[in-house]
């Protein structure tokens, strides 16, 4: 009987501390998305002015938005541990990110890793699945310029033809540096057994943790932002590399996230908190753009070889909790990524006090007009 109504005590305290969180996420995105949209409106002016300072600010701002995201994660437990190459060393360089895909959640992890990593996230570009457009963050992906990507071989060709046009648009005059992909083209369980079909008819390694991951973005993203010569080769001239550092491509981030016990953290996890508290694993390994082919078949499979090391980072993670060490590594080493707790309660102070604001603001209006 004792044991009944401890149950029963632990469910209704779940239950209302899911109730309590969603209440304070609905309210997080009713203050600081509007806010968020207003203060671009406002600083339009600046904009026609002095486009840079512009995106700088509206940069800042997705930072803070992102942060938020993070804290929502933070706050029930989930925390991160990175290991393999330390990506702090480029954050000032532009790099593509190439990660796989198994959960909504894989984006909130990613929001919350990235916090720390100096400029970065005011700088990212995300190319996501269309269906993100219609959640909240939609709206703050649309103004970043992010790009919404539908799947499906109908859409294939003309999807790559508008992310070309984005990345020429949107890319160098909002200063972007970093871009994450998702090159597997959907989450694994909705992928997993068309990829295994498809590498069983192709003489393909067959995949259980990770699925195949599709050339098409991959190959757009390099085409159009690393210098080539005419018959695409990278440039190797050094003075041409030095002149254009700040303005191409120089390093591809193969990034793999690990879930305890392969079970993934979805969005309503990440909000509602209702999952023990969970230590993800996001493993990085940094190439030099330079090592990386650009031919059709020669990218193709170095991007197979990648996501079958994946595969393997995956296996020895689940059968061992850890990854193991890199190449020059004895052991493996880890870094437990920390967010600040003064920081995130500023981040949401600023967002809630806004929020106040533009609503006294508006009321004031709407009462003088009518």
């Amino acid at each position: 009987m004792a044991s009944t109504l401890e149950d029963a005590w632990k469910r209704g305290f779940l239950a209302l501390k899911m109730v309590l969180r969603f209440a304070f996420m609905f309210i997080n995105n009713l203050v600081a998305i509007p806010s968020y949209i207003l203060y671009l409106i406002v600083l339009q002016p600046v904009r026609m002015v002095d486009s840079k300072l512009f995106w700088y600010i509206e940069g800042v701002m997705f930072k803070w938005l992102l942060a938020m995201v993070a804290s929502w994660g933070w706050s029930a437990g989930y925390t991160v541990v990175e290991w393999g190459d330390d990506v702090h060393t480029i954050t000032e360089d532009e790099a593509v990110m190439l990660v796989n895909h198994q959960a909504t959640g894989d984006i909130c992890t990613l929001m919350m890793c990235l916090q720390d990593k100096g400029t970065v996230v005011r700088h990212m570009m995300w190319l996501m699945d269309h269906i993100f457009k219609y959640t909240n963050f939609g709206i703050v992906s649309l103004v970043h310029g992010d790009f919404f990507i539908k799947q499906g071989r109908a859409h294939r060709d003309q999807q790559l033809i508008l992310l070309k046009s984005h990345l020429d648009k949107y890319y160098r005059t909002r200063d972007r540096k970093w871009i994450v992909l998702f090159p597997e083209g959907g989450f694994l369980r909705k992928r997993r057994e068309t990829s295994q079909a498809f590498a069983k008819k192709n003489n393909l390694p067959s995949l259980t943790h990770i699925t195949l991951p599709r050339l098409g973005a991959t190959q757009v993203i390099l085409k159009a932002l690393v210098a080539q010569e005419e018959n695409g080769t990278l440039f190797k001239d050094i003075a041409n590399s030095v002149e254009n550092k700040s303005k191409d491509l120089q390093w591809i981030i193969d990034t793999t996230i690990g879930y305890p016990n392969a079970k993934p953290i979805d969005i309503q996890t990440w909000i509602l908190g209702y999952r023990q508290p969970t230590v993800i694993h996001v493993y990085y390994r940094v190439y030099p753009i330079k090592d990386v082919p650009l031919e059709t078949k020669r990218l193709t499979d170095w991007l197979y070889q990648r996501f079958a090391e994946k595969e393997e980072l995956l296996s020895h993670f689940y059968e061992t909790g850890t990854f193991p060490p890199r190449p020059n590594q004895k052991r493996a080493i880890s870094r437990k990524m920390m967010l600040s707790n003064v920081w995130l309660f500023l981040v949401q102070s600023f967002a809630f006090l806004s929020g106040f604001m533009w609503y006294c603001i508006l009321q004031y209006f709407y009462g003088s007009l009518f």
